[in-house]
């Protein structure tokens, strides 16, 4: 497969290309300023915004399926998310990409009680905006014509972790779950090649090792 990787600088995007290169595909990088990042492999690295549908719609041309990992923590969530899945679901749809996964966040899914888990009692605050600005962008993707994925983890990602070789689909977000960036790259190659979720908002945890 031809697949466009947009916010391939990032720690998601980055293990994103790491495993669509180990599974054999080809791969372009989108990121802002490709002289910043040389150490992505094989692949090629373009130029790109995610929240121009011209420049997604250059990078993704010729692609079977697009991840998106991209977000910018120095402009403002709201803007950012809702401008990035509407240039995304504009451009991809210009350049003939049907299939889009995007990089989630647990906060905006449903907790144990049916609510978001920001909305549940015990959850901080502190990136509340960052949460809500996530939800916006979500609300774009659901207006879409696209063939979506929002895929997110049910809890945090476990920065450190070197992965299990696997990952599990949760019911629900929990604060407690954790998924480390390379497990959860594999639940991205695997809706981008093989779909299981259409236009739906999935989470998954960590899995017992397979490895």
């Amino acid at each position: 497969m031809n697949i466009v990787i947009f916010g391939a600088g990032g720690r998601a995007g980055r293990q994103a290309v790491a495993e669509a290169r180990r599974r054999g595909h080809r791969v372009t990088a989108v990121v802002r300023d490709p002289a910043g990042h040389g150490d992505l492999g094989d692949v090629r690295v373009v130029a790109g915004d995610v929240t121009d549908p011209v420049s997604v719609e250059r990078a993704a041309a010729g692609h079977d399926a697009a991840i998106s990992a991209a977000a910018d923590l120095s402009a403002s969530p709201h803007d950012f998310f809702t401008a990035s899945a509407r240039a995304l679901s504009t451009g991809l749809a210009k350049a003939g990409v049907s299939r889009l996964v995007v990089v989630g966040l647990a906060s905006v899914m449903p907790g144990a009680s049916g609510a978001p888990l920001m909305d549940e009692p015990g959850y901080p605050n502190e990136y509340r905006a960052f949460s809500l600005g996530h939800a916006a962008g979500l609300d774009e993707l659901r207006a879409c014509d696209l063939d979506w994925a929002y895929v997110a983890p049910a809890g945090d990602f476990d920065h450190d972790g070197t992965g299990t070789g696997g990952y599990l689909l949760a019911e629900h977000g929990d604060m407690a779950s954790r998924i480390t960036y390379a497990d959860f790259a594999i639940a991205l190659l695997d809706e981008a090649e093989a779909p299981r979720h259409h236009r739906a908002a999935v989470s998954v945890r960590e899995a017992p090792s397979s490895r």
